[in-house]
């Protein structure tokens, strides 16, 4: 059996960090110093529970992911970012449009309206007004 003092167990442990290790830096005390009051509110008002809790749900997080949950989260950033990018584009060349182009009457109106894709966009938000319509419907009182 190894003997404990020539291990330095018998040696308290904040005795053995300031010999044995980095932390008997000056610069390295006076860090751990300036943590440790920084750190004193949390831990007097159990706050930093909710830290070490949270970082426990980060873990798990990534003990799940796993390659094709990896792929899905990509897979849907780009169709997010792809999707924000032709809106973008698509706003920004209908108000440079609007702004050149004189402001057309009602006939000019329904002549705009013959084009296709100015039908193809209206029935879009026609159709994407009807979803929202729809969720927005109140649900009956069942008593």
């Amino acid at each position: 059996m190894a003997n404990p003092t020539a291990n330095g167990a018998d040696t308290p442990l904040l005795e053995r960090i300031n010999q044995e290790s980095a932390f008997s830096d000056a610069a390295t005390e006076e860090g751990l110093i300036d943590l440790a009051n920084k750190l004193a509110p949390l831990i007097q008002g159990r706050r930093l529970h909710n830290v070490i809790d949270l970082m426990s749900l980060a873990s798990d997080g990534v003990d799940m992911a796993d390659d094709a949950m990896i792929q899905k989260m990509m897979t849907a950033y780009e169709d997010i970012t792809s999707t924000a990018w032709m809106l973008g584009n698509a706003a920004r060349y209908a108000a440079n449009q609007a702004a050149t182009a004189p402001v057309p009457s009602r006939l000019g109106l329904l002549r705009a309206a013959g084009d296709e894709d100015v039908r193809r966009g209206l029935h879009f938000a026609l159709q994407f007004l009807a979803v929202l319509g729809r969720q927005a419907t109140p649900e009956p009182d069942v008593d």
